[in-house]
C-alpha cells in the first residue's frame, strides 16, 4: 500500500475571504456577461456566507437593510421580480415599454431566497400577485416558462429547471397543500407531475424533454420540484393515495444517480486505454473506470499486474459527472447529491469521503472558492455548489443546509416561522378538511 494520504481540509479562512470579496467589491470583469443574473449571484454570495456562519459578521445592520432594499427595488408593480436592475426604466416605465421589463421566474425565485437568507419578513412581497402570475406561466402540458409576453404568451424553456423554481416559489409563499388560496387558483399539480414523468429516461435519469438524454441537473431539479409539491414516491409498503407521483422507477433512478460517480477527474484521464496492458488500478484512472453503487468494484479494481495486490486507489478521489462518459465537475457533486438527500438516500447510496476529498484536494482553490474542474480558477457558481455539498456531508464548521432550497436550515426555519405563511397554510389545511379531500382539489 502507498503512503497515507494527507488529511483533506476546507480552507475556512480563505473561503470566507473569497466570499467576502464577492459581497463587498465588484466581481471580476469575466462576470460582465452574467450581469443580467445578478440576483442569482447575490443569492450564491449571501447564502455561502450563511453556510460558513459568517453572514452576521460580514454585514452591518445598515448593509443588510441596504441589500434587502435592493432586492425590493427589483420587484415589479404587478408582482414578481426582475433578475437585475438593468431593465428597470424607473419613472419612464409605462404600459408600452413594460414588456421589456417583465417578471422573471429565476429572478423571483432568487429574490425571495435572498430576502429569506437576509432575515426579511417578506411582508413587502406582492405574494398574491406572484401566485396569480405563476398560474399564468404554466403551459397546458404542465411545464412552466420563464416570462409572460405582451399577449400573455409564455416565453422561455419548458424543462425542469423552470418547474423547480416555479414550484419552489409556490412552496415559499403557500407550502405544498393544494387548492385555491384567497381566491387565487392553484397550479395544475397533476399536469406538472405528468410532465416530469414524461421526461424520465429509459435508464432512470430525467432529461429536459421526452426521449432526450438524462442529465443530472434536470434530474435534480425535477426531484426537488416533486418534493415541493409533495409528489415524490411513497415509501415502500405504503398504500397508494391515488395521486399522480413522479419518479416511476425509484430503484432505477437511484442506480443512475449512483453511476454518476467517476474516477475520471481530468481531461487526461479520458484517454481510453480499456483492455490494454496499462489498464489496471495500479497505473491509471480511465474513462471507463466509473464508480458504481457502494460495494461494487470498478473495472480497474478487478485487474492486477502479475501477482500484485489489487489497489483500489481510484477511490481516493471520486468526482461526479452529469452524463455518461463525462469527466467530473464540481457542480455535479451537488446535482447528484441533492436529489439523493431529498430522497433520503444519500448516506446509503454513496460514500461521501472520496467525493469530499475530490472537492477539497482537486477543485478547492488556494485563494478560496472552487473551480469547475481540476486546475480551474474559482467561480461563484461552482464555489457555491461545492460548499453546499460539503455542508450536506456534515463538514465541520459549516451550517446545516436544505438540499432543495440551497439555503441553511436556519434560513428555512426563519421562513417557516413567518406568521403570514403559517396563516396561509392553516387556511389551506382548513379548506382541505372542509371539502373532504386529501389535498387534491384543483381550481381552473
Amino acid at each position: 500500500m502507498g503512503p497515507p494520504q494527507p488529511a483533506s481540509e476546507l480552507n475556512y479562512a480563505h473561503q470566507i475571504r473569497y466570499w467576502r470579496r464577492g459581497l463587498k467589491t465588484y466581481l471580476p470583469n469575466v462576470y460582465t456577461g452574467n450581469d443580467a443574473n445578478r440576483m442569482t449571484l447575490a443569492l450564491f454570495i449571501v447564502s455561502a456566507l450563511d453556510i460558513l456562519g459568517d453572514l452576521n459578521s460580514a454585514l452591518s445592520k445598515e448593509e443588510r437593510q441596504g441589500y434587502i432594499d435592493w432586492v425590493y427595488a427589483c420587484q415589479l408593480p404587478e408582482g414578481g421580480f426582475r433578475p437585475w436592475p438593468g431593465s428597470h426604466f424607473g419613472k419612464r416605465r409605462n404600459d408600452e415599454n413594460k414588456i421589456w421589463d417583465p417578471a422573471h421566474v429565476p429572478g423571483t425565485f432568487f429574490a425571495l431566497l435572498n430576502l429569506v437568507v437576509l432575515g426579511d419578513d417578506l411582508e413587502r412581497v406582492k405574494r398574491r400577485e406572484i401566485l396569480l402570475w405563476l398560474n399564468k406561466l404554466q403551459r397546458p402540458e404542465g411545464s412552466f416558462g420563464e416570462t409572460l409576453g405582451e399577449d400573455g404568451s409564455i416565453h422561455g424553456g419548458n424543462d425542469s429547471r423552470f418547474g423547480y423554481m416555479a414550484t419552489a416559489i409556490r412552496w415559499i409563499l403557500r407550502g405544498d397543500l393544494e387548492g385555491p388560496l384567497d381566491g387565487v387558483p392553484d397550479i395544475d399539480v397533476d399536469a406538472f407531475v405528468k410532465c416530469v414523468c414524461a421526461a424520465e429516461s429509459y435508464d432512470g435519469g430525467i432529461s429536459e424533454a421526452p426521449f432526450h438524454e438524462a442529465h443530472a441537473g434536470f434530474t435534480s431539479c425535477a426531484i426537488a420540484a416533486l418534493f415541493f409539491v409533495d409528489r415524490l414516491p411513497l415509501p415502500r409498503g405504503q398504500a397508494s393515495d391515488g395521486r399522480v407521483r413522479g419518479v416511476t422507477d425509484l430503484d432505477k433512478t437511484l442506480h443512475w444517480l449512483a453511476s454518476r460517480q467517476t474516477a475520471t477527474l481530468e481531461e487526461d484521464d479520458s484517454t481510453d486505454t480499456f483492455d490494454d496492458e496499462s489498464d489496471t488500478a495500479n497505473t491509471c484512472h480511465d474513462a471507463h473506470s466509473f464508480v458504481r453503487v457502494k460495494g461494487d468494484q470498478t473495472v480497474s479494481m478487478t485487474n492486477t499486474i502479475g501477482s500484485q495486490p489489487k489497489v483500489p486507489f481510484d477511490l481516493t478521489w471520486v468526482g461526479m459527472n452529469g452524463r455518461s462518459n463525462k469527466i467530473a465537475d464540481t457542480c455535479y457533486a451537488y446535482w447528484v447529491s441533492a436529489p439523493l438527500a431529498i430522497l433520503n438516500q444519500l448516506p446509503s447510496i454513496i460514500s461521501p469521503q472520496p467525493i469530499r476529498r475530490y472537492l477539497l484536494d482537486k477543485t478547492q482553490h488556494a485563494y478560496g472558492g472552487f473551480g469547475k474542474v481540476v486546475d480551474d480558477p474559482p467561480d461563484v457558481f461552482h464555489s457555491f455548489l461545492g460548499l453546499m455539498v460539503l455542508a450536506m456531508f456534515g463538514e465541520p464548521g459549516l451550517q446545516n443546509v436544505d438540499a432543495a432550497l440551497c439555503i441553511t436550515e436556519r434560513a428555512k426555519d426563519h421562513l417557516e416561522s413567518l406568521p403570514w405563511r403559517k396563516e396561509a397554510i392553516a387556511s389551506l389545511l382548513s379548506s382541505t378538511k372542509r371539502n373532504g379531500v386529501n389535498g387534491t382539489e384543483q381550481s381552473s
